[in-house]
């Protein structure tokens, strides 16, 4: 990739040292995430962009191996009747972090800008809220994750192959393949009204998903210092024997689901 983010051919990361390199990055997820608890931070982290980018395996990179106690996944669903007659962001708010909670949302109040081609908030607005979020002191991060038309094409092209992935396939995606430079133009008025000093927007190229993912923990890992946390070495305790007697026989009789592997 070039150095200014632009899109080349490279070659594909193999699955190998991918999943080294994976691990690695996970590995230090976990200490993030001890440091979270430790400091009772607050943090927010924004995924929005083209539909089949690869947000949702970017977050499941991110959240396979942490606690989902700590990293907390919103994918909301369409707004309801009720919903619709509040205002935007209120719906969101309701799941924001508390002290020592990382809020990892898919899709979030930018939804109307992006997906919903409805540029329905003033700027003015969005700004003072993710003001309003920062000077609380919660860390707000913000990614977009950009990719090309040709492979845009081939995953949709795949999905519609696959029986495992059909599901992901919505009239709403099948629009957004349709109106592509309809929602660059929305694309490119969100990123004007809101990539802000306080709240920017972190662009990611996302044609090759394996180094997408790989970027974007290694990035989220740079924007929160974090500190490995001194831990007590655990020993397992001896189990107790008093008041001991066969614990499975006592099973026998009850339904067991059948063994088929």
């Amino acid at each position: 990739m070039a150095k200014n983010g632009a899109s080349q051919e490279e070659e594909p990361l193999k699955r190998k040292k991918y999943e080294k390199e994976l691990r690695r990055l996970q590995a230090e997820l976990c200490k993030l995430q001890d440091w979270v608890k430790y400091k009772g931070l607050r943090v927010i982290v924004v995924f929005e962009g083209r539909d089949a980018a690869g947000k949702g395996g970017t977050i499941r990179a991110i959240t396979e191996r942490v606690s989902p106690r700590v990293f907390r996944l919103v994918a909301l669903p369409a707004p309801s009747d009720r919903e619709k007659t509040q205002m935007y962001i209120q719906r969101y708010m309701q799941h924001f972090p508390a002290a020592s909670e990382i809020v990892i949302f898919d899709r979030s109040w930018y939804n109307r800008a992006g997906v919903e081609h409805v540029m329905g908030f003033c700027s003015d607005e969005q700004y003072r809220v993710e003001k309003y979020i920062t000077d609380a002191g919660i860390i707000l991060i913000k990614y977009w994750l950009e990719v090309g038309k040709k492979e845009q094409q081939r995953r949709f092209e795949a999905r519609l192959k696959d029986p495992l992935r059909q599901w992901k396939l919505s009239p709403m995606d099948l629009g957004s393949f349709r109106r592509w430079y309809d929602y660059s133009r929305a694309r490119d008025r969100m990123l004007s009204a809101t990539d802000s000093k306080h709240a920017p927007w972190h662009l990611v190229r996302s044609d090759d998903k394996r180094k997408a993912r790989l970027n974007c923990i290694s990035h989220l890992l740079g924007m929160i210092p974090y500190k490995k946390v001194p831990r007590e070495k655990i020993k397992l305790p001896k189990r107790a024997e008093k008041h001991g007697y066969n614990d499975q026989i006592s099973l026998e009789g009850r339904k067991f689901i059948p063994q088929k592997y």
